[in-house]
């Protein structure tokens, strides 16, 4: 019987030796490569993380102790030792989330998708141990890409000022986020793998020192005093040691035995600990050892034994935006692109090979990036930061008060906007059309398709003194929607084949084609309907209220959250016109919306054209309801006053 199928929780492990314990992990790998080849979802991480938690649940009891994940896309492992080994609908309606969930298991304590927020998670529940005096461990295991971001580093400036306040980090270095880490921490790290540690070295020291009589003990402690310059000669640890965390390793993260006995001494330590573990990313599975670009950092589908796609992809929104960038950058010199880490599923690998002087990588750090992208504008270049819409939430501050106030003209491109579906809550795009609303001088572009991206793109681009929006969908692209007219600066999709036309319905975006079909619905129950594209829907079009005003009701139709949303600033300047015509606004609900497939979550939310046609046919049918009741009303009356 393989060891794997024995495991229903961390405390099976207990009873394995070394040599079973190095079977488990071979069973592992190839478990996860036949699952996840059948289901995409994150392979490379977790095949470099095996052994790691393999010695973490053998050495820490969870759920007792507190093992925490950062961003969990490395959590398969863990699922699989703590009983969950049905993997047959990963990242799908009803089967595990590709991430940490406490719905699935008490082993999971947080489901943070977003990286570089382990270490704040870790801090707090360490305060709590404390101030409950209970003897649970606190583990946070990070990876250096996450280290990057600057709430990595907040963090630790507060865990390291409690020199007794158990805590251990275990930083998961592969050299890798997405892609290979960049910057100092980086460097440093790499310094690291190569060299011996102080310890040995300071330890025998110490201990030759002390037994020479009369200077050893002086001389010990002025060698003591200048560790500094010693650790930085011998192994430059002395950035988290200087901080006030004691440092082990580096450890190599494959020898379960040595990763055993190095958690083990910090668990017994009394005070913050970092336990520096090499990893591979994507090891024991040669096709994503050969991947270069992300060592199959997540995959769709695909044939396990070459690693090749199941089915070819047509061309998606991100690679639009790519080439798109390209041609940009042969034309205007100004254009600089920004990534946070990302370089690769923001679409900007071909930029940074045709203008490696041009691209910047800022490692996890949405708020700088931020910041950086309005010093670059401030300095005469035209900044693009290409970025998931679900992160953009983590630079508000700065888009507003740093780029917005200072006029800056900067781009931000927000990929996979809207419904993504099979990632679950933290990864859909769906607050950005939301939030930005407030910033003053913001425009935001949505396009619909793939031709629109190339347009409003190039427009974006073109403002110098205010930040600009482009957001686009996740996947495949879908064949042009042309307009038919144009009214001000909307396209105008569908004309209603008649004067007094019954519904304006605004398109956002993607959801164009589905309003198209909302429309020729609406058509066969004898509702007539314009259907319109704002292209920018911040500001909202100037001719947006006297069109409206030719209609009986508006409707809204948008991939973001209703509240605060499109069909918001479309009712507000609405108001703001004394245009009195009812809006039905339609969009994703304020909840966190489960993984699944993005039509099965559009189904679940009502987001599909059937649901909206047959709720604005009612609508429609209310509103003649009570036009024929008032005339009604109206004649009983008349007479009475005669």
């Amino acid at each position: 019987m393989p060891l794997l199928t024995r495991i229903r929780g961390p405390r099976d492990l207990d009873r394995l030796s070394l040599e079973q314990l190095d079977q488990l992990a071979e069973e592992i790998r190839t478990f996860l490569v036949d699952a996840v080849s059948k289901t995409g979802g994150h392979l490379g991480p977790n095949l470099g993380v095996v052994e790691l938690t393999i010695a973490l649940h053998r050495v820490f009891d969870s759920p007792k102790d507190k093992v925490l994940w950062d961003t969990g896309h490395q959590s398969y492992v863990h699922k699989l030792l703590t009983g969950r080994q049905d993997f047959a609908k990963l990242k799908q309606k009803g089967g595990l989330s590709g991430y940490p969930s406490q719905a699935e298991s008490e082993h999971d304590v947080i489901e943070n998708s977003h990286a570089s927020t382990v270490l704040g998670w870790a801090d707090g529940l360490a305060k709590a141990n404390q101030i409950l005096e209970r003897d649970d461990h606190v583990v946070a295991v990070i990876g250096d890409g996450a280290l990057t971001g600057g709430m990595a580093w907040e963090a630790l400036n507060n865990i390291a000022a409690a020199k007794d306040r158990p805590l251990v980090i275990v930083v998961n270095d592969n050299e890798r986020s997405y892609a290979p880490t960049i910057g100092g921490l980086a460097n440093h790290l790499a310094t690291l793998r190569t060299t011996d540690g102080y310890e040995r070295f300071l330890a025998r020291g110490k201990d030759l020192l002390e037994r020479t009589p009369v200077v050893g003990r002086p001389l010990y402690e002025t060698l003591h005093g200048a560790k500094k310059g010693l650790k930085d000669f011998i192994a430059p640890q002395g950035m988290f040691e200087d901080l006030g965390l004691k440092y082990v390793g580096p450890i190599d993260g494959h020898d379960i035995e040595a990763l055993e006995s190095a958690l083990a001494r910090a668990r017994r330590f009394g005070g913050p600990v970092i336990v520096h573990c090499l990893t591979e990313k994507g090891r024991g599975y040669q096709p994503a050892l050969q991947d270069e670009a992300d060592r199959f950092h997540g995959i769709g589908p695909i044939h396990p034994d070459t690693g090749l796609p199941i089915k070819a992809s047509g061309a998606d929104w991100t690679s639009v935006f790519g080439d798109e960038m390209v041609r940009l950058g042969r034309e205007r010199k100004d254009i600089v692109a920004i990534t946070a880490a990302m370089l690769q599923p923001v679409g900007l690998k071909k930029f940074a090979d045709a203008f490696p002087k041009r691209i910047y990588d800022v490692g996890i750090a949405e708020q700088h990036a931020a910041v950086s992208a309005a010093g670059l504008a401030t300095g005469g270049l035209h900044p693009v930061f290409a970025v998931y819409a679900t992160f953009l939430n983590r630079a508000f501050d700065q888009v507003l008060m740093d780029v917005a106030l200072h006029k800056c003209g900067v781009t931000f491109v927000l990929d996979r906007a809207g419904v993504t579906g099979t990632d679950g809550a933290s990864h859909n795009g769906m607050w950005d059309m939301s939030i930005l609303q407030v910033v003053p001088g913001l425009r935001l572009a949505a396009p619909r398709d793939a031709d629109q991206v190339r347009a409003q793109l190039r427009e974006a681009v073109e403002v110098k003194d205010a930040p600009t929006v482009v957001r686009f969908s996740k996947g495949a692209v879908g064949p042009a929607v042309a307009a038919v007219g144009r009214v001000g600066g909307m396209d105008v999709l569908r004309e209603p084949g008649t004067d007094t036309p019954d519904v304006l319905l605004v398109s956002v975006g993607a959801l164009a084609p589905m309003c198209l079909e909302i429309a020729s619905l609406l058509d066969k129950q004898g509702i007539s309907t314009t259907v319109v594209d704002p292209r920018w829907v911040k500001p909202v079009d100037e001719a947006m209220a006297p069109l409206a005003e030719r209609h009986r009701v508006v409707v809204t139709v948008e991939d973001n959250s209703r509240v605060g949303g499109v069909g918001s600033s479309v009712a507000q300047a609405l108001r703001d016109a004394g245009v009195d015509v009812p809006l039905r606004d339609f969009g994703i609900p304020p909840r966190f919306l489960d993984h699944a497939s993005r039509a099965e979550v559009m189904t679940e939310i009502g987001l599909t054209a059937p649901d909206i046609a047959r709720q604005v046919t009612g609508l429609v049918s209310r509103l003649d309801g009570r036009f024929d009741r008032e005339a009604a009303e109206v004649d009983s009356v008349e007479p009475a006053r005669d």
